[in-house]
């Protein structure tokens, strides 16, 4: 039997997604009236049509059934533990405390650095900060356990004292463990909860909320000739399906984070598919990060080869995702892309 998937698309925003909601010409992205659509995008892995919300009624009885159940997933409300995902997007600040990451290696690997730009980033508004001790870029190698925690366990000690949601970027159940005698908010594991054979039974006990990434391989080889028969759909069936064994092993809360990873495992054309149909991942009903901050995909179509030059990618790519309605942007430029979403959304939301 053809699988069928449900994209939101042609949104709304501001005045107009209010009056269109109103009007019951629109529907609501996550209950939120500032961004609204009409139309919908049916698409299977041999056809695709878009239609308008009002021409629901038209289709066949099975497949109305399933558009009507994804429909409520797009529109119902996200609500997280200690995280308020109403004023979309939330930024998310990247502290790596590795000496090779992609970007910022070395830069906050000292321990007074690191903690001084977690107080920059605070005072400038950041909601979530994500802090990781092992780099996960294309090519680099395994970290040892030791190594990754003696990196992150001063800052995470300093930041218990402060009144900001905390993710830990990490791949091991037992830096995972002691992250959480820290009053952590969040894993972010980014091999998608497959590295470490512990990992699940760990989230299990403690009911801590997670993030569940897509990635193709490991860091070392993800980057070698990537294949799908469909990205986006794979992916997309790779969620539902981990959701599915998450459920089946006993986790039944809904603080789950879904991230397609760009990057991971994807070359230029997967990545750019999976970014101009973000959308399609709502009617998974869990909220969508995404992490698009300097990546190889920014200088690929702009050429600039220096990952600190890529800001302006970055804010563009920001702005696209946020007019899809991602809920978490993941970026190391917190105050630039804050302060460009901040501008865009006052003339957007008119």
């Amino acid at each position: 039997m053809e699988k069928y998937y449900t994209k939101a698309c042609n949104f709304y925003y501001g005045k107009i997604s209010k009056e269109k909601i109103k009007n019951k010409s629109a529907i609501a992205l996550n209950s939120n009236k500032f961004i609204s659509f009409d139309e919908i995008e049916i698409i299977s892995r041999k056809t695709k049509k878009k239609i308008n919300i009002k021409n629901i009624n038209l289709l066949n009885k099975t497949l109305k059934k399933k558009i009507i159940n994804d429909l409520k997933l797009i529109n119902k409300k996200k609500k997280f533990k200690n995280l308020k995902l109403s004023n979309t997007p939330t930024i998310m600040g990247i502290i790596n405390l590795t000496p090779d990451s992609f970007s910022d290696g070395g830069k906050y690997n000292k321990k007074n650095k690191s903690f001084i730009h977690a107080k920059e980033l605070i005072n400038k508004g950041c909601k979530i900060l994500d802090i990781g001790g092992e780099s996960t870029r294309p090519g680099s190698k395994e970290v040892k356990e030791d190594v990754e925690w003696k990196r992150i366990k001063s800052i995470l000690k300093k930041l218990k004292k402060k009144n900001i949601f905390v993710s830990v970027d990490t791949r091991k159940s037992q830096i995972m463990k002691k992250s959480m005698n820290y009053n952590i908010n969040l894993i972010n594991d980014v091999s998608g909860l497959s590295y470490d054979s512990k990992t699940i039974s760990l989230l299990k006990n403690t009911n801590i909320p997670f993030v569940v990434n897509h990635m193709r391989g490991v860091p070392k080889t993800m980057q070698k000739k990537p294949n799908y028969k469909n990205v986006l759909l794979d992916i997309y069936d790779f969620f539902e399906n981990k959701i599915k064994y998450l459920r089946s092993l006993g986790i039944k809360h809904n603080n789950i984070i879904l991230d397609p990873g760009i990057g991971f495992g994807k070359n230029l054309k997967h990545n750019i598919t999976l970014i101009n149909n973000i959308s399609i991942f709502h009617s998974l009903g869990f909220p969508i990060m995404l992490g698009i901050s300097r990546k190889r995909f920014i200088k690929d179509l702009s050429g600039k080869n220096d990952s600190k030059e890529r800001l302006g990618g970055t804010i563009s790519s920001s702005l696209y995702a946020m007019m899809q309605g991602v809920q978490i942007l993941r970026v190391h430029d917190f105050n630039e892309v804050n302060q460009s979403i901040k501008v865009f959304k006052s003339f957007l939301l008119k």
